[in-house]
Order: C-alpha cells, then sequence, then structure tokens
C-alpha cells in the first residue's frame, strides 16, 4: 500500500488520472451495475451417466452391512465455494488482478454439476459485506439449481455462509483469534432460514472507518487507472458494491435476530455469539471451522484450544473440520517453535528442529552468506542481530526488512511444515486438526463433552464459483486461488530492489508497517492446490439424508480426487461402528479398512456436458476439461492409521499422545482396492483413544505438488528454491508447477473410551 500511495503520489499524471477516474467510477451517473446472480442450465445430469456414478460408488461394499442397517451410497461434495459476491473474490476478479470477471452464483451450480459432476455443493461467502440484496440473490440462486435436479437428485446444493474472524498480528493484543468457518444450512426455505448471514463484523476490506469514505472512494478509483480510458465496468461495479456496503448500517447488538430490519449488516464477534444468534433463529445448520492452521490469518500465537473455552464450542454443530482445501493441509501437530525465552524473560529466535527452520534464523543465515571478508566475530554478530531484530520486529513481511534485498525464494523453506503433504503456507501448529482432537478443555473429564470431536472433510475454498476442481491437476490460477497483478500494474508497482547489504536493518529503522505486499510475488502462490472434497456415506442422494450423515460424521475428506473409502470399528458393543462414530470398550479395538483409488481421467469433457451447456461455457467455466472418468482406478499404495490419546488434562504433554503415523500397511493394489484389519492390542479403557486413518494413492503430479520445488542436498536440506510465482518477471504462465505427490483420503475419527 505504501508504494501503491508513493507512486499515486509522486506522478502528476496520475494524480489527473485519478481524478478522471473518480469521475468516471464514483460519479453520480456512472455507479456501476451489481452482478446478478445469474441463470442456471436447465437440464440435469442424464439418467445413464447418474447410473455409472451410483455404480461406481459402490465398488467395495458399504460400512455395517452385516449390521442389517440401510445400505449407504457414497456421494461427494464441496461445503466451501466463493462466488464473486465475497468482498475479496470480487477483488480478485478485476483486471487488475488478472482476473477472469465476475462469477454469480449460477456459474457455481453449473460447475458443479456439469464440470465437477458434484453430487452436492454450497455457497459459502463471506458474510460481513454480503448485502441484503445479494443474499436474496443467492437464496434464489440455490433455488434455482435445485429446481433443475433429477429425480433421486443429480445435485443438491446447501445455502451458508462464512463467518471470517481473524487477528493476524495479535501481537499486545487481547483479541483472540477463532478463525473461519462455514456455516451449513439444511434448508433453503425462506422461512426455514435467517434473514441475513452472521459475519464476524466489519473487517477490512471496504475500510470506510479507517480511510474516510473519500479517501476510499479515491481509492477505488485508482484502480481503474491502468484501464482508463477502456472497459472501467468492473472498477465501476467495485463501485458500486462498495457504496451498497457502505450504505449498511450495523446490525444493533441486543436486539433479537427475528427483530432487526433486513437492511443492516450483522455480526457476531465471537463464536460464541455466532452460537446464540443461530440458536435463536433456530434452524437446522452445521459450523465447520477450515484454513487453521493458514498463517496469513492466524497468528504465530494462535491456539485452537481457545475455541474451547466455555461457550466458544458448540458440539452439536461444529461436529466438522475441514483439515484440506486449495489452501493446504491443516491436519499435522509437530513441535515447532519459531522463538524461546531467553534469560531475561524475552524472546529469541529458536534453532531449526526436526527439518523445521524459523524464519528468524534464516535471517541469520542470509545475512551470514554476505559477510565476505568480515572477521568472525564481525560476521557472528550480524548474524546475531539479524536473528534477534527478525524476532522483534514481529516476525512475517516486516521482520524480512531487516535483512534488505532479499527475493522470496532466498527465504528458502523458512516458516513451512517442510515435508508434509500440501502444507498449508506459514504452518500454524495448534492449529491444525491433530492438536485440537488431542487437546483438553479446562477441568474436562475424558470423554466428556465440549472437547473437540470432529470429523475430517475436504473442500475446495475456491474463490471463482468452482467447487471440486481437483479432478484434474492443471489450471492453477483458474481451480486454485493463485493470484497476481497484471504485467503492467506489477512493473508500475514494484520499488527497487534494496541494496543486498550485509548489515542487517536495526528495527528502529525500519518502516512503522510493511510495504505494499505484490500478490503475484508473495510466497503463497506456491501454496495454493486445486482443492480437496467432503464425501458421505449416506443412505440416498437426497438433501435431508446427505445433511444427517455430515451430522453423524460419517463423513471423510479427500484430496481432489475421488478416492472410496470405509472405516469402522468391528467389535463395538452394539456392532460394527463407523467412521465418525464413538464407543465404549473394555477390550482391544479391531478395525476394518477399505479404500479403492479414483478413476484415472480422461481429456476433455463428457458428451452430456457438451450437450447441455454451450461450447462457450464450457470453455469459460470448464475450460474444456471436466470430470470424465475411465476405467482404470489409480492405486492405492499405503493405509496409514494415526492414533491419538487426548489429553487427560491441559497440562499433560501432547508429546507422545499424538502418533502419526501409529501404524503403517502396505498395499498390493492392482486395481480392485486395498483391504486392511488391525488390533490395538496396547488399548487402555482408562482414557480415551481416537483413531483415523488416510489412504493413500500412488503417486500422481499434482500443481504446486512441491511448493517451493527445492533442490536439496545430501541431507535433504533445501539449499535453492524455485517459487511457483503468479505474476512479475518469474511468472510462466505455461508453468502449472506439477511435481509427484500421493494424493489421499482421510477418514473422520472413531472416538472409544472405556465404560
Amino acid at each position: 500500500m505504501r508504494a501503491l500511495l508513493r507512486f499515486v503520489l509522486g506522478s502528476l499524471l496520475l494524480v489527473v488520472l485519478a481524478i478522471a477516474g473518480f469521475i468516471l467510477v464514483v460519479g453520480g451517473g456512472l455507479g456501476g451495475e451489481r452482478h446478478l446472480r445469474g441463470a442456471v442450465a436447465t437440464e440435469a445430469i442424464p439418467a445413464a451417466a447418474l447410473s455409472r456414478r451410483s455404480a461406481e460408488r459402490s465398488a467395495r461394499g458399504t460400512d455395517s452391512e452385516d449390521a442389517g442397517s440401510p445400505p449407504m451410497q457414497i456421494l461427494f461434495g464441496d461445503l466451501h465455494v466463493h462466488t464473486s459476491y465475497s468482498s475479496d473474490a470480487f477483488v480478485f476478479s478485476l483486471p487488475l488482478l488478472q482476473g477472469e470477471g465476475a462469477h454469480p452464483p449460477a456459474d457455481a451450480c453449473d460447475f458443479a454439476r456439469f464440470c465437477a459432476e458434484l453430487d452436492f455443493f454450497s455457497i459459502n461467502d463471506h458474510a460481513e459485506y454480503i448485502t441484503p440484496w445479494q443474499w436474496d440473490e443467492t437464496k434464489q440462486s440455490i433455488r434455482d439449481c435445485n429446481a433443475v435436479a433429477s429425480e433421486p437428485p443429480d445435485l443438491v446444493a446447501f445455502l451458508g455462509w462464512e463467518w471470517t474472524q481473524s487477528s493476524p498480528t495479535q501481537l499486545g493484543s487481547e483479541r483472540t483469534h477463532y478463525g473461519h468457518k462455514n456455516v451449513i444450512l439444511r434448508d433453503t426455505e425462506d422461512d426455514r432460514v435467517p434473514s441475513r448471514p452472521i459475519g464476524a463484523g466489519r473487517g477490512g476490506m471496504f475500510p470506510t472507518d479507517t480511510l474516510g469514505p473519500v479517501s476510499w472512494a479515491a481509492l477505488r478509483s485508482v484502480l481503474s487507472i491502468g484501464d482508463f480510458p477502456g472497459d472501467l465496468g468492473p472498477y465501476r461495479a467495485l463501485s458500486r458494491y462498495a457504496r451498497d456496503v457502505a450504505a449498511l448500517p450495523s446490525c444493533a447488538e441486543d436486539v433479537p435476530v427475528r427483530e432487526l430490519p433486513a437492511d443492516c449488516l450483522e455480526g457476531a464477534d465471537t463464536p460464541e455469539v455466532l452460537f446464540r444468534k443461530l440458536d435463536d433463529w433456530g434452524f437446522a445448520s452445521l459450523v465447520i471451522p477450515h484454513g487453521t492452521s493458514w498463517g496469513i490469518h492466524a497468528p504465530p500465537a494462535a491456539d485452537l484450544a481457545d475455541q474451547l473455552a466455555p461457550a466458544m464450542h458448540d458440539p452439536e454443530r461444529q461436529r466438522l473440520f475441514e483439515v484440506y482445501s486449495g489452501h493446504g493441509t491443516s491436519e499435522s501437530w509437530r513441535a515447532l517453535r519459531d522463538t524461546t525465552i531467553d534469560s531475561e524473560g524475552g524472546l529469541e529466535c529458536a534453532a531449526p528442529r526436526g527439518g523445521y527452520l524459523p524464519c528468524c534464523w534464516r535471517a541469520g543465515e542470509i545475512i551470514g552468506e554476505r559477510c565476505g571478508d568480515a572477521s568472525e566475530a564481525t560476521c557472528e554478530r550480524r548474524v546475531r542481530n539479524a536473528r534477534q531484530w527478525f524476532v522483534d520486529a514481529g516476525g512475517g513481511d516486516r521482520g524480512r526488512l531487516v535483512v534488505p534485498g532479499t527475493h522470496p525464494n532466498g527465504w528458502l523453506e523458512c516458516g513451512q511444515l517442510a515435508g508434509s503433504f500440501q502444507p498449508a503456507l506459514d504452518y500454524r501448529t495448534a492449529m491444525s486438526a491433530q492438536y485440537g482432537l488431542a487437546r483438553r478443555p479446562a477441568n474436562a473429564a475424558p470423554g466428556e463433552a465440549g472437547a473437540f470431536r470432529f470429523g475430517l472433510i475436504g473442500s475446495s475454498d475456491n474463490h471463482k464459483a468452482r467447487g471440486g476442481g481437483g479432478y484434474k491437476e492443471f489450471g492453477r490460477k483458474t481451480f486454485g486461488d493463485a493470484y497476481g497483478l497484471r504485467a503492467d500494474w506489477h512493473e508500475l508497482l514494484s520499488s527497487e530492489q534494496a541494496p543486498a547489504s550485509p548489515e542487517p536493518v536495526p528495527v528502529a529503522e525500519l518502516p512503522p508497517s510493511a510495504p505494499f505486499a505484490d500478490p503475484g510475488s508473495e510466497r503463497n502462490a506456491s501454496y495454493y492446490y486445486t482443492g480437496g472434497l467432503v464425501a458421505v456415506h449416506a443412505e440416498s442422494p437426497q438433501r435431508g439424508a446427505i445433511f444427517e450423515a455430515l451430522e453423524a460424521r460419517r463423513a471423510y475428506g479427500t484430496s481432489g480426487p475421488r478416492i472410496l473409502l470405509h472405516f469402522e470399528l468391528q467389535n463395538g458393543p452394539a456392532g460394527p461402528v463407523p467412521m465418525g462414530g464413538t464407543a465404549t470398550l473394555d477390550e482391544p479395538p479391531r478395525f476394518r479398512v477399505g479404500a479403492t483409488g479414483a478413476f484415472e481421467q480422461k481429456p476433455g469433457c463428457p458428451a452430456h456436458t457438451k450437450e447441455r451447456l454451450s461450447a462457450e461455457r464450457v470453455a469459460l467455466l470448464c475450460r474444456n476439461e471436466c470430470y470424465h472418468p475411465g476405467d482404470l482406478r489409480v492405486p492405492i499404495e499405503r493405509i496409514e492409521v494415526v492414533r491419538i490419546r487426548p489429553q487427560v488434562s491441559p497440562s499433560e504433554p501432547l508429546a507422545g499422545l499424538i502418533e502419526e503415523p501409529w501404524r503403517s500397511f502396505a498395499c498390493d493394489d492392482t486395481g480392485s482396492g486395498c483391504d486392511v484389519e488391525f488390533e490395538d492390542a496396547d488399548y487402555d479403557s482408562n482414557r480415551e483413544h481416537v483413531y483415523y486413518v488416510r489412504a493413500l494413492q500412488a503417486p500422481t503430479p499434482a500443481v504446486n505438488g512441491d511448493p517451493m520445488r527445492c533442490e536439496r542436498d545430501a541431507a535433504g536440506k533445501c539449499v535453492r528454491a524455485r517459487l511457483c510465482a503468479a505474476s512479475g518477471p518469474d511468472f510462466d504462465p505455461t508453468d502449472e508447477c506439477l511435481a509427484p505427490v500421493s494424493e489421499r483420503a482421510w477418514s473422520s475419527p472413531i472416538f472409544l473410551s472405556g465404560p
């Protein structure tokens, strides 16, 4: 932002253009058009294609059939899809960010039905800036989508939103980070859904409160300069959207939800308030935490245990956890440390441990590489200062300013969960699924309600209305969320590289805040993936059956491929217990796992998609590549079992309680899948045990499969990196940044305790 303002203020020509842009963009006569919801395609998937889909999912039998329960079928969906009604997606659609243009709710329906061929999906736009008009459009589009469905449904569309709370700095602040949560509503009728979505309060996308309405309007006009005097329609639409939001007051805090006016923005600052408001409405809903370990939003000190405080966790609604999305995995806990406490009680840089490289330590390494002919004592002083000043600066972008003249590649894999499967950027280990499953709230007894007992799912978090886009690994800027400035904007806004000084910069000499971060050159472009899926074991493809399966945690997640996964406790007190279930057991548990790899994909799109969508729409929305299964499946290479013994008390050390993997079984899969049975002979009925499994396919190429594309030394240490840029001089539009990975599925856990 500083570079942007410096650029505008430093050029008289741009000031003139800004004024002209202001007149055109925010002038009374050219206020811009709203993004309409669009029209969904009017034909469903044909019966023959649905029959094949059903046959594909029943290839391995079903959980608990021997117990006489109703036969289950596996259905795949995406419960995290954004359209251009999300404020960030709206901005990302602009030409200056290489945007494709608007993707309204109808795109989400058509993509899910015809490009990805999902069984169900939901729209989850950020509630903080959803206007009443947008909410009405979203509800109607969801109904339009469901009205097209065949019987049984070829697609079920759920209504929802995202509650987006964040405290990314939290340094010296009393504000607790609670993270992002998707709210999924069971029903869609007007009298069965809230009158407005509930956000986390006004955020920073439309910063009228901080910049003032005139300054914010001027900034919006500046955004259009690069396209002046051409097509300013997208920027006028942004201006219209911003004005619509600015005209809405915040809803009163102490008024019951049903008595609030329709034309206000409703907020809930904490999960406690969110749950209370949902209780007031009384409608069936699920609340799903997601992106928890992503360091862009979660501060280094973020701790999932904060959400186990009284009233911050609703075990009836918060029954699922998004372990994987297009923003990476949030599965694994590691004993990672960026800082330690020094002898005087202050923070100092922690040394690398277990393959984890703190960025403060890397700051010292970079300075050390620049020592040249300096004496050993001088070099050691510089290195020591770089590490400490990085910590004192608060880390992150500002900390990196301590070491001038660096390229993002130069920081290697610092701050990352290196060596793990498609990790979230700047990984926050105390926000991971394993940590949440192991953590105990204060004074909780084993098995007591209030501890996290969530199932594991995947979804996409795609911001271009393309849910379930991981069926093929291509289009990293279409099916993933890598955004970058357009080339002309990148050149204009890129300030000169600071010289690579051998001396670190003292904190007192740093600017008061980090400079404008170019989204094309920052490292997060290397940590965006094509997204995952949620699968359910449901009695039917009907709305109620899908929602019931989600509530029961008969669900699992995949990293994109449609892997079939079954996991059950065989010797439950009343018979087999499926994934997501609970049981009391006083004997060693016995488990069964069955997994079948996803179908290999054929190029292009099936004939029925081309018959129902125009060639132009197939090209625009699907990029001429759809879910198009062949006859061969990718082999399952390995089954891994994770065992977690939750804390007996909050003070019990986590080390040794999370065993990952606890067991591993190699599979000799020739195309028919892999079956595994195992027993825990060391089961202790005096404490709770949690088990879940991962089914890993044979390696196949994936977008950003190796995020930093490291060259490694003999010990496996990253010595040279080549990030996957989204814009700028390092951006190659033909490079999909593919690397082999073992795509996988994560079961929901089975929770056991003694009688």
